[in-house]
């Protein structure tokens, strides 16, 4: 389905298809990718393949079933992928379908009973394909067997140690592993057949979990003809109250082995934080990964590490190490590619309100420079080798103002970067252009200078003046990108007829680490007066911005700092104000479930630094709340429990603010369904337009309106 949207709406945002990243195939020609629609006139999604013709940029549908996912290339038109079917007979199959012949059925490798994700493949030699998996075991280290699975009688769960629950789920006794087995192409069927026993359970035996939860995926592990190598949580810390995540090392031969050796820990001494992004050399003998150094700080900065030869383990090295530990360079690389003779290594890493693509050499050793972007504008959501005999790279991106792009990257001198495909025509399609994306820099709090990204309508007249949408970002130790959200579009503010600033104030990624480690035992205090800035420089030097018709609007810690701000002057500012899962009492952030996030920032537990928490705690200024505030918050936020909502609310009804709540019992920290989605947008910009005098029509509709009374 193609659309042209003549305004940028919320129905445009949701009901626009959305990409996965591209996977080129071995010889560069293809890439498969899934492409996903939602219909608000049927309310259903559609899921698709598509290949991608990558000369013409053409793509055609190969599938369109909604129980498949994960295709990955085993040959150069061959691709198995996983079908979440659930039926009697299987939860998952593992599926074999032929890109050269669209249209034809696709074969059934192997069913399961338990449900498998994250699908890697590895031609190993002598017709042989390694496989990698992740799957839920039992107590025997099994796979979980979830068709003849037993339903205990009673609801009650017990807990002796944390994690109770984690995001949005209680923690179940199910870990996940990684399983690994091979396929061969059977010489008399011509099919392809999982060897040995099947697919063995390379934790077996341990009390390691990979993916970490619960967030982690096919990139918290990767196969070569040496081995497996994956991430876990230390199983001998809390998790709860530490980062420590390790890197482990399976040596295995043919895949087929049926007892796997037991994982080795990778020991990286003094860097003991997360561990991210194992990934093997082409040739299988090098491992490149990043490392944090502080245990219980999830935003300290990434180290770029190397093991030179995978069969000693007790020699790692750090890319740009310097004597007082803090690193060489200043930005925290995340994706990792070698080049195709792996003697280069491209790595993405934040920079500024961008997400860009670094080359390096790949030993320390000559890394003697410290690397220069390859890319400049947009975010890079995916960098690949484009074949192995190109050395071009290929990339997926997003920005601002275009959802999906795919391009290829000559990382050579020229850096020339050729657009291959964009699913909204460079935004041209969502009725968005480049020309309203902007920038500024403004004096910070301190000694240095804050930034901030703006967008603009799409009908922009500078001879006018535009109400400001503050758009305060989470974390906090995060950042607005010139990247795409489908939560917190600043692009559907800009279409209503604001001018959305998004700063990114101490604490912000991108800026360098001593940037995003100054918010932690202050975080009431120079983010908020950055903001303060930030506000200031706006009505002091964007003419074309009406600072007395203004709203703020945040989550998470963006929705924290909305709190904090009704308490304080700049909250006086602003018309209306929108807290989406904020905190209302920083002691309430002691029923969150990673704690080692706020015993970080607060500088301790309560009992050690209570007097910091009362510093920084919005509830002790609800008395100075006055400005009307709508407040968002679902049931199954795990990481902000509903309960500060809830508390926020009752604060502002009891002084007799206007206020109104918006929750949704099925949502976690994000509100992801489309049906809840588009509530979300028309709740949002009614309640903001009905205080900035902006037309709210088709906005207006009341879900169940219920008030307690």
């Amino acid at each position: 389905m193609t659309i042209l949207a003549t305004k940028f709406t919320p129905e445009v945002l949701l009901s626009a298809p959305r990409r996965s990243p591209a996977v080129p195939n071995p010889t560069g020609n293809l890439a498969l990718y899934t492409v996903s629609q939602y219909s608000f006139e049927t309310h259903s999604k559609k899921t698709a393949f598509k290949l991608l013709e990558i000369s013409s940029g053409h793509s055609t549908e190969l599938f369109d079933n909604p129980a498949y996912s994960e295709p990955t290339w085993i040959s150069e038109h061959e691709f198995i992928f996983i079908n979440n079917s659930n039926d009697q007979n299987a939860v998952s199959r593992l599926m074999l379908a032929d890109a050269s012949d669209p249209g034809s059925d696709a074969q059934v490798i192997e069913s399961f009973k338990c449900s498998i994700s994250n699908l890697k493949a590895k031609d190993i030699g002598n017709g042989t394909i390694a496989l990698a998996l992740t799957a839920p075991t039992s107590a025997s280290g099994k796979m979980h067997d979830a068709l003849n699975e037993e339903k205990p009688l009673s609801t009650a769960r017990v807990y002796s140690s944390l994690f109770v629950r984690h995001w949005d789920t209680y923690v179940s006794k199910h870990k996940n592993a990684v399983f690994y087995g091979a396929i061969q192409k059977d010489k008399k069927s011509g099919k392809y057949k999982i060897q040995g026993s099947g697919l063995v359970n390379a934790l077996a035996g341990s009390k390691l979990e990979c993916p970490v939860p619960s967030f982690g995926g096919a990139g918290d592990f990767d196969i070569s003809k040496k081995g497996l190598v994956f991430l876990s949580k230390d199983p001998e810390i809390n998790p709860a109250m530490w980062t420590k995540t390790d890197v482990y090392y399976v040596p295995l031969k043919t895949f087929t082995e049926e007892k796997p050796p037991f994982p080795q820990i990778v020991k990286t001494g003094e860097l003991r934080g997360y561990s991210a992004s194992p990934t093997f050399s082409h040739d299988g003998g090098r491992l490149a990964f990043t490392r944090m150094r502080h245990q219980q700080y999830e935003s300290d900065k990434t180290r770029l590490m190397l093991i030179p030869n995978i069969e000693d383990l007790s020699n790692v090295q750090e890319f740009y190490k310097t004597d007082d530990g803090k690193g060489g360079w200043d930005l925290r690389p995340d994706a990792i590619v070698w080049s195709n003779d792996d003697t280069e290594l491209y790595v993405t890493a934040e920079k500024e309100g961008r997400q860009l693509v670094f080359k390096l050499p790949s030993s320390p050793l000559d890394a003697k420079e410290l690397p220069h972007p390859l890319t400049k504008e947009g975010s890079v959501t995916s960098i690949l080798n484009l074949s192995g005999s190109d050395s071009r790279l290929f990339l997926s991106s997003t920005s601002l103002v275009d959802n999906s792009s795919y391009s290829i990257l000559d990382p050579g001198p020229s850096k020339d970067r050729v657009l291959i495909s964009s699913v909204s025509k460079e935004g041209k399609t969502l009725g968005l252009s480049r020309s309203q994306f902007d920038e500024f820099w403004f004096k910070g709090a301190g000694d240095y200078q804050g930034h901030a990204l703006v967008m603009k309508p799409s009908n922009f007249d500078p001879a006018k003046k535009y109400p400001l949408a503050f758009l305060i970002h989470g974390g906090p130790q995060g950042a607005w990108g010139d990247s795409w959200s489908t939560r917190w579009n600043p692009a559907i503010f800009a279409e209503q007829g604001y001018v959305a600033v998004m700063p990114n104030p101490t604490g912000s990624t991108g800026y360098g680490q001593q940037y995003i480690d100054d918010i932690a035992l202050d975080w009431g205090g120079r983010p908020y007066n950055d903001l303060v800035n930030c506000f200031e420089h706006i009505a002091e030097h964007l003419p074309y911005v009406d600072t007395d018709n203004a709203v703020a609007l945040g989550a998470s810690y963006g929705g924290f700092m909305i709190n904090w701000i009704q308490g304080h002057p700049l909250g006086r500012k602003f018309k209306a104000l929108v807290c989406h899962d904020g905190i209302f009492n920083t002691l309430g952030d002691w029923a969150t479930e990673e704690l080692f996030f706020v015993i970080h920032d607060m500088g301790g537990t309560p009992w050690e630094n209570r007097d910091l928490y009362e510093k920084w705690d919005p509830a002790a200024f609800v008395g100075e709340w006055a400005t009307p505030q709508l407040i968002i918050h679902s049931e199954l936020d795990y990481r902000l429990p509903i309960s500060e909502g809830l508390a926020a609310f009752n604060a502002l009804q009891t002084r007799g603010v206007p206020s109104r709540f918006l929750m949704f019992p099925d949502e976690n920290h994000w509100v992801l369904k489309p049906e809840n989605s588009l509530v979300w947008h028309k709740e949002v910009l009614g309640w903001i337009n009905k205080y900035t005098g902006l037309d709210t029509t088709g906005l207006s509709f009341d879900v169940e309106d219920i008030s307690l009374r």
